[in-house]
């Protein structure tokens, strides 16, 4: 860990089921903000990954053990075809957040499923994985986890706002770094545009397409979440139990949900970030062209965007920054967001 730059690559899968991305990263050791992605690339899921991963929330605990080695199994071939595709000849480590099943902080769960012994085992180098567990040990949130490298990679941006399937935010306050999340997106929107036969609502051109239910709306912005001070986080548990009941109550026109839906995500984003010009949008949601529309309205303000690549991958980049600091011995889990005990240095390393 001493050379002058080191390389690693970072695995992230999101709660929206997009796929599993992955970078190849270079880090200046003696100045981490100094990094370049140089390969990138997102593998969508298999129709079977995909009903196995959205299933499991309801898996039995042996169950949850078995598919934990078997994704960690399935990651470990997604690197080496990634390695092998773009003929990558050095890595230091890896670093793979895994997919999130389970994520209630406030019981002490938190469960990301991808054995790192399996990954480590098949790829033959060492992998950092783990990142929640031991915050929410600690009584944190073990989330999120991007704001340390949103400090460190991207400090000229007053607000790091990242659109997947939920909506998180990261910024300065009194000297310590606050973050938290602020509402789902593309958990809920990917979710109806599947009934309407699409894989996600292209541009949000089928939201545009709908009214705003004005009743739903009231009801989305008047949830107890959205009153709680931070840290603070979401999880399919609770999309499962407030949002989805209270849509299908109350419209079913997939077009009017749509629409009522991106209308809550800007004005919930919007009251985050109003009227800043310094706002660094990755994630997804950033191509929902009707989304970004929205937010710049409710937050009076106009977002400048950044290349594809930093959109799509920053968050693998930051995990990869993440285990960078673990295997360094730093401090990557920071108390002032997740609310633990203590700022600390998380994961869990696995050698071949």
């Amino acid at each position: 860990m001493m050379n002058k730059s080191v390389f690693s690559i970072g695995v992230m899968s999101g709660t929206s089921l997009d796929g599993i991305d992955l970078v190849y990263v270079k880090f200046e050791t003696d100045n981490s903000a100094n990094f370049k992605i140089i390969h990138a690339e997102t593998i969508p899921y298999t129709k079977k990954w995909k009903v196995l991963l959205q299933n499991a929330i309801h898996y039995t605990r042996n169950e949850l053990n078995v598919l934990h080695k078997q994704y960690g199994g399935f990651l470990g071939e997604v690197i080496a075809d990634f390695k092998s595709n773009y003929n990558i000849q050095h890595v230091d480590f890896i670093a793979s957040h895994g997919h999130t099943i389970l994520h209630e902080p406030d019981k002490g769960i938190t469960l990301q499923v991808g054995c790192g012994k399996k990954i480590a085992k098949k790829i033959n180098i060492k992998v950092v994985y783990d990142f929640r567990t031991q915050d929410v040990k600690l009584g944190g949130q073990g989330a999120p986890l991007v704001p340390i490298g949103d400090q460190v990679l991207f400090k000229n941006y007053e607000y790091c706002l990242n659109l997947g399937g939920f909506s998180n935010v990261s910024y300065a306050l009194n000297n310590q770094r606050i973050a938290f999340d602020i509402c789902p997106v593309n958990i809920v929107l990917n979710h109806y545009a599947n009934q309407l036969d699409l894989p996600y609502d292209v541009s949000g051109k089928c939201a545009a397409k709908g009214i705003v239910n004005e009743a739903l709306l009231m009801q989305l912005n008047a949830l107890e979440f959205y009153k709680k001070e931070a840290p603070k986080s979401l999880g399919l548990e609770w999309v499962q139990e407030h949002i989805f009941p209270l849509i299908n109550a109350c419209e079913k026109d997939e077009f009017m949900v749509l629409r009522t839906f991106v209308e809550h995500i800007a004005i919930q984003i919007g009251a985050v970030i109003f009227k800043s010009d310094a706002v660094l949008v990755t994630g997804g949601g950033v191509f929902n062209d009707f989304l970004m529309q929205r937010i710049q309205y409710h937050a009076q303000n106009k977002i400048t965007l950044v290349p594809d690549k930093l959109i799509h991958f920053k968050e693998a980049l930051v995990f990869s920054f993440l285990g960078l600091l673990k295997l360094k011995g730093e401090v990557n889990c920071l108390k002032s967001v997740t609310g633990a005990k203590k700022d600390h240095s998380s994961g869990v390393v696995a050698y071949p």
